[in-house]
């Protein structure tokens, strides 16, 4: 059952990977000739009309962009952070469901195996590609990076772990959320819904006092890359946090999908 699973959602594991490395590989094909001394110097100016807060958001204000790996200390990650967000989040929310509307649940269920072993399998593979997703888009961009410029690379191994944490999460609340729907539409929506709310509640926290406690309720807030930019280290409160979140949610869609009567 688990090689199945791998197999069912290895399409678009690759759709969505080769989308992710096909925008990095624009990026460091073409930010080395772009960067030349007359445009750093066009893109310092312009960035000086920018709002102090609107730079916070973006962490432009502890990191210029004029190279590749600035870039992705400030815009780059970000989209990192994003784009695994919606995928983990439709991970999570059709992984179970589409069983159901694929009609295969009723073959499932005439299988000697319970629902926590589905479910088990179906979370098992999942996490598998979203792993595997940070992992092969980490390395191509350090390789990528390496062959265009000098960086740091501790700096830039602890970037790229920050998207797990996030991710993880987004997948496990939109997997509970799955439970109470047969219908992938439904959840679909929702899922994607979470990614975006969180993602703009995140930004918007960056912008003033006024706003900042809006990062509690953002989901991106667990990645915390602005602290590993400053600090070069990850917070372990937030590593604690997000497994913590990670364990009750797919505690909470154990208990319910086992009740739950399927279509």
């Amino acid at each position: 059952m688990f090689v199945r699973e791998i197999k069912v959602n290895f399409k678009s594991f690759l759709i969505w990977t080769l989308i992710l490395i096909s925008l990095f590989f624009i990026v460091f094909l073409m930010y080395p000739s772009i960067m030349s001394s007359e445009n750093v110097q066009m893109m310092n100016e312009m960035l000086k009309i920018f709002p102090e807060e609107m730079l916070k958001a973006f962490n432009m204000d502890i990191s210029n962009i004029d190279t590749a790996f600035g870039w992705l200390k400030t815009e780059g990650f970000v989209f990192v952070l994003l784009i695994t967000g919606i995928y983990s989040g439709i991970l999570g929310s059709n992984i179970l469901l589409k069983e159901e509307n694929d009609k295969t649940i009723e073959y499932l269920n005439s299988l000697p195996v319970t629902r926590k072993k589905i479910v088990f399998n179906k979370i098992f593979s999942a996490m598998i590609y979203i792993l595997l997703m940070i992992l092969i888009l980490g390395t191509f961009n350090f390789i990528g990076l390496s062959i265009i410029e000098e960086f740091d690379k501790n700096l830039f191994i602890l970037l790229s772990i920050t998207p797990i944490f996030s991710s993880i999460v987004i997948f496990a609340v939109c997997l509970f959320i799955s439970t109470f729907t047969h219908k992938t539409k439904k959840t679909l929506g929702i899922s994607l819904g979470i990614v975006f709310i969180s993602y703009f509640l995140q930004i918007i926290s960056e912008m003033s006092e006024t706003t900042e406690f809006l990062k509690y309720i953002s989901i991106f807030t667990l990645a915390d890359i602005r602290n590993v930019i400053v600090n070069i280290s990850i917070n372990p409160i937030m590593v604690l946090l997000s497994i913590m979140f990670f364990i009750v949610f797919i505690v909470l869609t154990l208990i319910h999908y086992n009740q739950k009567e399927l279509a």
